[in-house]
């Protein structure tokens, strides 16, 4: 089930916002704390007929109430009186309101500042104070510290436990919380009336992350970070999976110890990572097989758990590399980039990844980015040419290969000039497939000769599809990238 928070500030609001959350939500959650006046709580139950959980909660709880506590007692026992499905109460004032009628306990523990590590303890004293369900509230900004709460709702327990991670990698306890049979999982209604920055709505819970289709037996897929390209990637495999009705899916995560990762992927079950942006580097030490050209890139954004361990691979270079060459043309078998010249302009493993790559090729790779130390480093390892920073406009080249997302376009320090551009280029954009760097969207607004980032992503889905699955990705899940 899905429960979905409404924070009205009016008596006419909140039955507004309950009709609109009845029709999307199995459980709606009024939050009281937000609302003006002292609101006629069994007038607003008789609005809808799905269970209703009544809250209100302090600010220093994530909440707005800003009256005394004597009267957020109150007014919870008063609310309880009205019979609505559940109530909310912290668990520090649980003992101070006690049971009463059929309206079922859910006893909350709330940090703001920082993960719990002590379920156990808690969760028990929950127990005592008479919780029908036990809810659990704290940042989650990496796996690490959602952990704790993944590993409460993954084991069996005497009471259920729901829980609410703050921030974006909240989806990632949301899924899970699914897979593992936790009562429901929390959602904002649409954009703009999310509980927390980063919440994620009913419609994207349904269009991308396919949540109904989550249960016990649901293999998941880990997809690193919750970006733009993050996103895609998990609308494009899901889309492709249920299509071809196989019981798998995408699990967003945001990694943070890499000694971690293996044990805490082991325990979810998880047999592969399809990984983006800068972590490519970050997680080359968790294969315990890479392949020697793969190897030599240092940066892997497909990871296999196979029977003798994690098998690394970089597919994002040979995409890359694939639509480029078929771009310059050349019959087959031939090497349309030898002698030409090629800039490869970042810092970071995808730029280290592109140079390595071209070279493999014959191109006559040069190396330039912002950080003059880390390009002159990727230069000496792959024995190619390092352009200072400070020498990029005087660099003559066939084609310019963005290869790093925080590069940006403009006049201001630290970008970089589109004069960079010459018409006779050819103009690669592999920062962040498939989003478009704003130094590619200049280039196109110049007319120059480009390869697409989406190209690019679209090659590079089809052969992770591949290696995951042995099947071909359908062409229909890729059209959602045009729609």
């Amino acid at each position: 089930m899905i429960c979905i928070a409404v924070t009205p500030t009016s008596r006419t609001l909140a039955k507004v916002d309950l009709l609109n959350a009845a029709r999307q939500g199995d459980i709606i959650e009024l939050c009281l704390d937000h609302l003006a006046k002292e609101p006629d709580v069994k007038d607003l139950l008789s609005t809808v007929d799905k269970p209703i959980i009544v809250s209100c909660r302090r600010k220093e709880d994530g909440g707005a109430w800003e009256g005394t506590e004597e009267a957020r007692l109150m007014l919870l026992r008063q609310a309880i009186v009205a019979g609505p499905a559940y109530v909310e109460l912290d668990l520090d004032i649980a003992r101070k309101i006690p049971r009463f009628g059929q309206v079922q306990r859910l006893i909350a523990f709330t940090r703001m500042d920082r993960p719990e590590s002590d379920i156990d303890a808690i969760f028990d004293e929950a127990a005592q104070l008479n919780a029908d369900v036990v809810k659990f509230t704290w940042p989650t900004p990496t796996l690490d510290d959602a952990w704790p709460l993944l590993a409460a709702v993954s084991q069996k327990r005497r009471l259920p436990i729901v829980g609410m991670g703050l921030g974006r990698p909240e989806l990632t306890f949301s899924l899970l919380g699914r897979k593992f049979g936790s009562p429901w999982i929390y959602a904002a209604l649409e954009q703009g009336m999310e509980t927390h920055p980063g919440q994620a709505t009913v419609h994207e819970l349904d269009e991308v992350y396919h949540w109904r289709e989550i249960d016990k037996k649901t293999a998941f897929i880990a997809i690193t970070g919750f970006g733009p390209a993050q996103t895609a990637t998990v609308r494009v495999f899901n889309a492709g999976f249920k299509t071809l009705q196989m019981g798998v899916r995408c699990l967003p995560v945001q990694p943070g110890e890499v000694k971690n990762l293996k044990k805490m992927l082991e325990a979810l079950k998880i047999r592969a990572i399809l990984v983006k942006g800068g972590l490519g580097t970050a997680l080359v030490p968790l294969a315990d097989q890479i392949d020697k050209h793969d190897q030599d890139s240092q940066y892997l954004d497909l990871l296999i758990r196979k029977d003798d361990g994690w098998h690394g691979y970089n597919t994002l270079w040979r995409a890359a590399l694939k639509t480029l060459e078929a771009s310059l043309g050349g019959d087959a078998g031939s090497r349309p980039l030898e002698r030409r010249n090629v800039l490869v302009l970042g810092n970071g493993g995808i730029a280290r990844s592109l140079a390595y790559a071209v070279g493999q090729r014959k191109g006559l790779v040069s190396v330039c980015g912002p950080g003059d130390k880390e390009a002159q480093e990727i230069a000496r390892h792959l024995n190619c040419r390092f352009v200072p920073y400070q020498n990029l406009y005087d660099t003559l080249t066939d084609v310019v290969i963005i290869a790093d997302p925080r590069l940006e376009a403009g006049m201001k320090q630290g970008n970089i000039n589109p004069s960079l551009f010459k018409p006779s280029q050819t103009i690669v954009d592999a920062s962040d497939p498939p989003q478009e760097n704003s130094l590619f969207v200049e280039a196109r607004e110049r007319g120059m000769k480009l390869i697409s980032p989406r190209t690019i992503f679209e090659e590079q889905c089809r052969a992770q599809f591949k290696a995951l699955t042995g099947k071909e990705l359908p062409e229909s899940a890729l059209a959602l990238l045009r729609a």
